[in-house]
């Protein structure tokens, strides 16, 4: 039984390896892994058996390339599985499916009502999204090994739980469970902004970082972490929580139902929340380009506008030195689609936050701003299901 685990774990240990470092050799894994040649060698051997690798020619120059016989590498074998990885939004769910190696397959954008859902009722919204995504491909869903799924909300990824989220009607629901009898796919759900870590992690700029933070910013505010090269939740999956910090005793209301919320200041309803209550930005802020009317009306120099935009971007560099303050990253991430609005990420706002940060004598973290597409979510998704994906297929290889 020892002997049966101690395997596997070097399976997926390797297998982990040729995904993040591949294509590379035998000797190179070896070093990198601390596992014996000769113990690489069996192993791979099993890994190209059942498919999840192929070996192919090292591209050599030189000397190197007519001496001896042709160096082979090990890379990961992309058709060995398909994955897919969502993220639910206010109005859309964005899709993406990929293969092993991690490359796009296909995408797709499903588009939903905004309303609280039932889980029953966004499992279908999910279901048909699926479909229709493992169709652009030529595939269907039972050719799907796992999907991934980014909330917005309150999440305990290691039990599938979503304890809230805008996007359901209740709270403390098992919605990984729910989307996996639905899909008859094995499902795994995480919050929405850790997943986006994961994809600057594993696809993006974070990918040479071991400590970063990542902040979204679109209807609502999420944080991402990665600390010492793992995704950070916490105990009860409510860790990283910054939208959900508090900026204001007694403030203004957020949609988590507490007051005084840093969201509740600077997310996208709260901008326009605020300017309903204001002059001649209200008339503006009914349409369903809302936030645009908001940020034009500062632009144009409306002063009550400007006044909303002004105490956005104050807590918002308040936030974000406290996070420097706490954590003292390597790196600060602000990312999202709608980088066109600089309200928040402006130098103007940066410059602020390091005013408010310990001061020493070496460099503030850098901060650097990643504007993406809905999709880079979705890859997040897709990258947290693969890992998943991985451990289940090196546990079900036969034994040599």
């Amino acid at each position: 039984m020892v002997f049966r685990y101690q395997k596997v774990e070097s399976r997926r240990l390797l297998l982990r390896e040729i995904s993040q470092r591949g294509p590379l050799p035998r000797i190179d894994l070896a070093h990198r892994t601390g596992i014996s040649r000769a113990t690489v060698t069996s192993i791979t051997a099993e890994l190209l058996r059942g498919g999840l690798i192929e070996e192919v020619p090292r591209d050599s120059s030189g000397d190197e390339a007519t001496r001896g016989r042709p160096r082979i590498d090990l890379k990961i074998s992309g058709q060995a599985h398909l994955i897919a990885g969502l993220k639910v939004s206010d109005t859309s769910i964005s899709m993406v499916l990929m293969d092993f190696e991690g490359a796009d397959v296909a995408l797709h954008e499903h588009e939903i009502a905004p309303r609280h859902y039932t889980p029953e009722a966004l499992a279908q919204e999910v279901f048909d999204g699926l479909t229709r995504l493992a169709e652009k491909a030529g595939r269907t869903l039972c050719d799907i090994s796992g999907v991934g799924v980014g909330l917005a909300g309150i999440v305990d990824a290691g039990n599938g739980l979503v304890y809230w989220s805008p996007s359901l009607d209740r709270r403390n629901v098992p919605f990984a469970t729910v989307l996996s009898e639905r899909l008859g796919i094995a499902a795994y759900v995480d919050n929405d902004a850790n997943l986006v870590a994961m994809a600057e992690m594993t696809f993006g700029i974070g990918k040479n970082h071991s400590d970063f933070i990542v902040i979204t910013i679109e209807s609502g505010v999420g944080m991402g972490m990665v600390l010492g090269g793992q995704l950070y939740r916490g105990t009860r999956g409510c860790g990283a929580e910054f939208g959900h910090t508090k900026v204001h005793l007694d403030g203004a209301l957020c949609r988590c139902g507490q007051r005084g919320c840093l969201e509740a200041y600077v997310a996208d309803y709260a901008l326009v929340r605020e300017a309903n209550s204001v002059g001649n930005v209200a008339q503006m802020a009914q349409t369903s380009k809302a936030v645009t009317a908001v940020l034009t009306a500062a632009k144009e120099g409306d002063t009550m506008a400007r006044t909303v935009l002004e105490r956005a971007r104050k807590m918002f560099a308040l936030g974000l030195a406290n996070l420097v303050n706490i954590f003292d990253p390597e790196l600060v991430i602000l990312a999202g689609e709608q980088l066109q609005f600089d309200h928040l990420y402006a130098d103007s706002v940066i410059e602020e936050m390091r005013k408010s940060i310990v001061d020493v004598d070496k460099l503030p973290p850098e901060v650097v701003v990643h504007q993406w597409d809905a999709f880079m979510w979705a890859r997040g998704g897709a990258a947290y299901a693969l890992e998943f994906v991985q451990d289940t297929a090196v546990e079900a290889l036969q034994d040599a």
